[in-house]
C-alpha cells in the first residue's frame, strides 16, 4: 500500500510538472517547411522537417506530441541542422494502430521515415521513451546513424529507481484525462475517440519489463551523448554502467578521451531537464558539431 501511495504520488507531481511544461512549449512554434505522413510498416507515421543542414532526428517522449516535447528547441535547433521531427505510433498526428507496440517496431519506423525521406544518415535524439526507441534505432540501423543523444532514458527498466518503475506498473487510464497531454492529443489527433484504446496501449506496454542488452548496447559505435537530471528518476548506478558499456568512466588523463559523453545536470527531474533549452542546445550543438 505504501509503494502504490508513492507511485500515485509521483504521477501526481509529474502531471503537475508537465502542465509547467507545457505552459513554457505552447507559446513558441515555427511552421514546418515541410510536413507530413510516411507509409512505413503497416502504418502511416507523421513527420515535420524545419531548417537545412545536416538531418538531426527528435523522438519525444512517451504521451507527448512534437510541439509539446520540442516546441523550444526546434525554432534554435534549425538555424543551422535541418530537423526531423518524429511522432511515434499512435501519438500527436500519427494514428492509433493496433499493432503490437514494441522497441523493435518504433525503431524500424523511425528508420522507415529516413528511407522515405531519402536520409541515408543522420544524428538521433530521443528523450525518455523516445530515448529508449533511440537506443533501439542505433542497435538495429546502425548505418544510418551518425551520433547519438539520449537525454533522461534508459534501454533497460531497471535502469529506473524502482518508485519511477511502480509508477510505470500502477498507471491508469483517468490519470490522464484532461491533461495536458489530452488536449495536446485532441488538437491533432485524426481519430480523438482513440484516446483511450492509445493509453492502455501505452499503459500496458509501460508496465512490462525490457532489457535491450548489455552486449547491444556495448556494441554500438556511433559517439554517445547522455544527458541526465540529478533527480530525473535514473538509477544513476545504472547509468554509470551504461556509460561504462559506451567506452567511458575512465581517467581521460591516462588514456585518450572517449567519444561519448556523460551529462547529469545539477536540480534537475525528468520533466524540468527538458526545460532547460538553452543548456540542451549547447550541449547539443557541442557535441554533434
Amino acid at each position: 500500500m505504501k509503494n502504490v501511495l508513492k507511485s500515485n504520488h509521483f504521477l501526481k507531481l509529474l502531471m503537475i510538472a508537465i502542465v509547467m511544461l507545457a505552459s513554457e512549449v505552447y507559446g513558441q512554434k515555427i511552421k514546418p517547411s515541410e510536413s507530413g505522413y510516411a507509409p512505413v510498416n503497416g502504418i502511416k507515421v507523421y513527420y515535420e522537417v524545419y531548417g537545412e543542414g545536416q538531418p538531426v532526428v527528435l523522438l519525444h517522449g512517451a504521451f507527448m506530441t512534437i510541439d509539446m516535447n520540442w516546441g523550444q528547441l526546434i525554432p534554435e535547433l534549425s538555424k543551422n541542422r535541418k530537423v526531423i521531427a518524429v511522432e511515434l505510433q499512435g501519438h500527436g498526428h500519427t494514428p492509433f494502430s493496433e499493432r503490437k507496440l514494441s522497441h523493435t517496431a518504433l525503431a524500424g519506423d523511425v528508420a522507415g521515415v529516413m528511407d522515405y525521406l531519402k536520409i541515408d544518415k543522420a544524428d538521433v535524439v530521443g528523450y525518455s521513451f523516445g530515448g529508449a526507441i533511440a537506443y533501439q534505432f542505433a542497435i538495429q540501423s546502425p548505418r544510418k546513424l551518425n551520433k547519438l543523444v539520449i537525454i533522461s532514458a534508459a534501454y533497460k527498466n531497471t535502469g529506473w529507481i524502482p518508485e519511477v518503475s511502480s509508477a510505470f506498473k500502477s498507471m491508469k487510464p483517468e490519470l490522464f484525462m484532461n491533461s495536458p497531454m489530452h488536449t495536446a492529443y485532441d488538437a491533432v489527433a485524426p481519430d480523438k475517440t482513440k484516446w483511450t484504446p492509445f493509453l492502455e496501449q501505452m499503459i500496458a506496454t509501460a508496465g512490462q519489463p525490457f532489457d535491450l542488452g548489455d552486449a547491444n548496447i556495448s556494441k554500438i559505435s556511433a559517439p554517445v551523448l547522455i544527458i541526465s537530471g540529478d533527480n530525473d528518476g535514473l538509477d544513476k548506478a545504472e547509468l554509470a554502467k551504461t556509460y561504462k558499456l559506451l567506452g567511458g568512466g575512465i581517467s581521460a588523463d591516462l588514456a585518450p578521451m572517449p567519444k561519448s559523453q556523460l551529462a547529469i545536470v545539477p536540480g534537475q527531474s525528468h520533466v524540468s531537464l527538458m526545460m532547460q533549452t538553452d543548456m540542451i542546445l549547447g550541449y547539443l550543438n557541442s557535441f554533434l558539431k
